[in-house]
């Protein structure tokens, strides 16, 4: 049996959102925000390796935050921590945390969806 490392989350609370499109046939796209799901969050340094390979694929790593692992959250999705519009860029499952957990690398967006 593998013993893994204890988690805890206790620097916030991330609110995880997908995008559709809500127009109609025929008019300009709508994007809409949905919630998903809101987790608890421990905050990680992103590190010089991380930030490097980031800015390779010419993508800001601005935050990463570890979470409760869930199968549904994806780079599709848009996080929101304290009011602020992050896109998902990366989502991995370290496999020596127990229980299962992700870390969520993201980016601060320039435009930001409308949050109804």
């Amino acid at each position: 049996m593998i013993r893994g490392k204890h988690q805890e989350f206790n620097d916030g609370v991330v609110k995880i959102y997908s995008v559709a499109d809500e127009s109609e046939l025929g008019e300009a796209p709508a994007p809409e925000l949905t919630l998903k799901c809101v987790l608890r969050f421990k905050r990680r340094t992103v590190g010089v390796k991380r930030y490097w390979a980031a800015k390779q694929e010419n993508v800001q790593a601005d935050q990463l935050l570890r979470v409760a692992g869930l199968a549904s959250v994806s780079t599709q999705d848009i996080a929101v921590v304290n009011g602020v519009q992050y896109r998902i860029q990366q989502v991995q499952y370290p496999e020596e945390a127990q229980p299962a957990v992700m870390d969520l690398t993201l980016e601060r967006m320039e435009q930001v969806y409308g949050i109804g």
